[in-house]
């Protein structure tokens, strides 16, 4: 073997070691978090009823790509994560905190029982998010925020289903920015939130 068969390995070995250096010391592109939902319970609605009925909040159910921190873009039959942001907890987290929020704030006839505390009641609320997705109609257009949930109330002991109910939420983002999707994915929640809360009120009274 010369030496020009032995210099060729090793300078392609120095290149690739100071390629891996160079990635290793690259700084990652910044992250910035979002939350949805209201911050902290707003202010507690009157019960119009001397006895509310009192329902059980069971876990909500999210979709395995959606129930962590990432936003999730549709295009499509395309899906990717939106790049530079996540929530700030999982988005399953934030969801329930602002539900719970929701009925302190709006319910009339329901009295919610939160899954912390230890208290049977004789009515359930089961949630099953199905979509919590930016949707586009083509790369680079503004998105359209798309919440749907199923909502079901069983009689307990014996889980009966007493009422049902899916919800489709629309919100169009006001830009393709990320500041304003997340925006459109609060006002969404929100929306929803409001239609479940009422719902729940004329089911379980």
């Amino acid at each position: 073997m010369n030496r020009i068969s032995l210099i060729r390995p090793i300078a392609v070995t120095l290149a690739a070691m100071a390629l891996s250096a160079c990635a290793l010391l690259a700084t990652p592109e910044p992250v910035q978090s979002y939350r949805f939902g209201e911050a902290a319970p707003a202010a507690s609605a009157a019960l119009s009823v001397a006895s509310p009925t009192e329902v059980t909040l069971r876990r909500v159910e999210f979709p395995q790509a959606v129930e962590g921190d990432r936003l999730l873009g549709v295009t499509g039959t395309e899906t990717a994560y939106i790049a530079g942001a996540r929530w700030v907890s999982p988005a399953a987290d934030l969801y329930m905190a602002s539900l719970e929020n929701a009925f302190t704030a709006q319910a009339t006839r329901v009295r919610l029982i939160g899954p912390r505390e230890l208290i049977r009641a004789r009515r359930s609320l089961d949630i099953d998010v199905r979509s919590f997705e930016a949707r586009y109609e083509a790369p680079g257009r503004a998105p359209t925020i798309v919440v749907t949930a199923r909502a079901r109330l069983l009689a307990l002991p014996d889980r009966t289903v007493a009422a049902e109910q899916v919800f489709t939420i629309e919100q169009p983002a006001t830009a393709n920015r990320v500041s304003a999707i997340v925006e459109a994915f609060d006002i969404a929640t929100r929306d929803l939130n409001t239609r479940i809360v009422a719902w729940t009120d004329a089911s379980a009274g």
